[in-house]
């Protein structure tokens, strides 16, 4: 039997039709902003939890559930394993320190405080991220400019 004349066979039926050059459809081949979803992920920079748990531990010495909450205040929305997993790491990197704190009400709580060296990654940071404001500055102002450009075409 003749493969194209198969049921169901689409690529047997895809090979019969005639198919129009692809100027015919270039108008719906690029999809209207409405149709499609944007996979732009916006928020913080990468690693922005790191400096940012610094800042806090800088501020005063915190307990984990402390921290999640001031997070907030930063636009995260942080789950509690993710952050303890973060303050793990910076204090294996020696960057914060932490100590049982006893309590008269419930379980200890570990508590977490700066290090000198977390202090030092701390204003590493402060400066990488002035200087990526200014970068971003200067794109968000060309952004602008365009913009304009395009409300007065």
């Amino acid at each position: 039997m003749d493969p194209l004349k198969r049921a169901g066979s689409r690529t047997a039926i895809k090979s019969r039709v005639h198919v129009p050059s692809a100027s015919v459809y270039a108008p719906r081949m690029q999809p209207m902003l409405s149709e499609v979803a944007l996979n732009v992920d916006g928020g913080q920079p990468k690693n922005f939890l790191r400096p940012c748990l610094l800042l806090l531990l800088r501020e005063s010495p915190a307990h984990g559930y402390d921290l999640l909450v001031k997070l907030r205040d930063f636009g995260f929305e942080r789950d509690a394993g993710g952050l303890y997993r973060t303050l793990r790491t910076l204090e294996h990197e020696g960057l914060v320190r932490s100590s049982w704190e006893p309590s008269l009400t419930g379980p200890d709580r570990r508590t977490y405080a700066l290090t000198t060296l977390g202090g030092e990654w701390l204003d590493a940071w402060a400066r990488t991220l002035e200087e990526t404001h200014r970068i971003l500055g200067a794109y968000l102002a060309r952004h602008g400019a365009g913009s304009a450009v395009l409300r007065e075409a």
